[in-house]
């Protein structure tokens, strides 16, 4: 059975919106030209990215926005999502009420929130039977990520989670090298971002006025309360306490993990162990290097090793380890793979470059694959009701799981976290299960 999204109690002036679950699901396309119709929840920032995206391909039509800053959903919106391009959307500020008034008009939603309302939204699409398109990290918690992965696969809806850099061609071409066994079997990974999402001073004191507009309560959701602080959590300054995200690793981190997980085929880690200061339990770390064990794979030699590192920690040291020549600059986001024959430096979004130079011998007219949209991917497996999609859930939520697991690693810096994946649990230090699982914060 799917984890209830009943973290929160609905409100309860509103009968509709309690009753929202028991309307029917299934694919409408209710538009007369046959278009799927698509609801968007988050519009301002990437969500408006999204909205874009997904209204852009020939197939869809947006009918329903949802945002709890009004100021978002109707002034600012009409640059960001573009109110002028959306003319008949309705507009809302809460997504349980969307789901009342619209749920049996929408076949897909987009959830383009901070990390921590991921999974309540998500999971009211799906058990309303509705694709969803997710904003990475797919949640800020572990069990969330399950659960979500669960339902998925429970409701048969196709999902894809928002790491839109996997679909260029950059990383495309380096995930079919590496698979390829060009610099063969991986030895060492290395993965880095300059960003610090965090914050290491004490809790935040005082209150400020919310502005009009925003509903602070919808925007707290499930995470304990927060007194409002002008310019301390929204405009993305959120992703930098526990509440709410997941640091520089929510940010980038996941998408910057994804190409060696992905090629290297690897499965949820067995243990991370963190480097930074200790916990305050309230923000992230401004600067940490993690380090994690895994099972090897058929592309990974049997003593692989993976390093994280963010803030000032990145990028690595120690050039002549990487198997660079002296030097060589390394770039301000990126991984390199070290391999039994060479090694492969990967700037974020940018295109592998090999070392030793003789490594590009093996290079012979290689068959490469072709970037592709990552909106669209989505958007034509719904539509052709089958076909998986870059980024569905069943592979999400095992990446989500590594990158979070080294969130908890940072509650216990210098200690080594066993995980048992299997099981879904830290094996070695109890108490650190509270961050694991799904906890109920709060209802409004």
């Amino acid at each position: 059975m799917d984890k209830p999204i009943t973290r929160r109690k609905f409100i309860r002036s509103n009968s509709a919106i309690a009753g929202f679950f028991i309307l029917p699901s299934g694919l409408r396309a209710n538009s007369p030209n046959g278009r799927l119709t698509s609801a968007h929840i988050g519009t301002g920032g990437k969500g408006a990215v999204d909205t874009a995206q997904i209204a852009a391909h020939a197939k869809t039509q947006v009918v329903a926005l949802c945002d709890v800053d009004r100021d978002s959903l109707e002034g600012r919106g009409r640059k960001q999502t573009g109110d002028d391009r959306y003319p008949d959307a309705k507009k809302f500020q809460d997504y349980r009420e969307m789901f009342a008034e619209m749920g049996d008009k929408v076949d897909i939603v987009s959830v383009s929130t901070p990390d921590h309302t991921h999974y309540p939204a998500t999971m009211a699409a799906m058990q309303l039977g509705k694709h969803v398109y997710t904003q990475k990290p797919l949640t800020n918690n572990i069990a969330e990520a399950r659960a979500l992965m669960t339902a998925a696969k429970n409701h048969k809806v196709f999902t894809q989670m928002g790491i839109q850099n996997q679909s260029s061609i950059a990383y495309r071409t380096a995930t079919h090298l590496i698979r390829g066994g060009l610099i063969g079997k991986i030895s060492k990974v290395h993965v880095w971002s300059f960003k610090n999402w965090g914050y290491d001073g004490p809790p935040h004191q005082g209150e400020d006025p919310v502005p009009a507009g925003l509903d602070w309560n919808l925007w707290l959701g499930t995470a304990p309360t927060r007194s409002f602080l002008k310019d301390k959590y929204l405009s993305m300054q959120w992703r930098r306490y526990m509440d709410f995200g997941c640091g520089t690793m929510g940010d980038m981190g996941i998408h910057i993990f994804d190409t060696p997980y992905r090629s290297l085929d690897l499965k949820p880690p067995v243990w991370a162990q963190a480097t930074c200061r200790p916990t305050t339990g309230y923000g992230l770390p401004t600067k940490m290097m993690v380090k994690y064990g895994f099972e090897p794979s058929a592309r990974t030699t049997s003593d692989f090793e993976w390093t994280w590192y963010e803030g000032s920690y990145g990028p690595p040291e120690n050039k002549g380890d990487l198997g660079l020549p002296k030097g060589q600059k390394l770039p301000r986001q990126g991984a390199i793979f070290i391999g039994e024959g060479g090694s492969m430096l990967l700037g974020h979004v940018a295109g592998p470059r090999f070392f030793p130079r003789s490594v590009y011998d093996k290079l012979v007219k290689p068959d490469l694959p072709r970037k592709v949209n990552h909106y669209d991917v989505w958007i034509d497996a719904i539509l052709a009701g089958k076909g998986e999609t870059s980024a569905q859930f069943d592979y999400a939520a095992p990446l989500t799981e590594t990158v979070l697991l080294g969130v908890i690693a940072g509650r216990y810096q210098g200690q080594r976290v066993e995980w048992d994946s299997a099981k879904g649990q830290v094996s070695n230090i109890p108490e650190a299960n509270r961050y694991v699982a799904v906890v109920n914060h709060r209802n409004f």
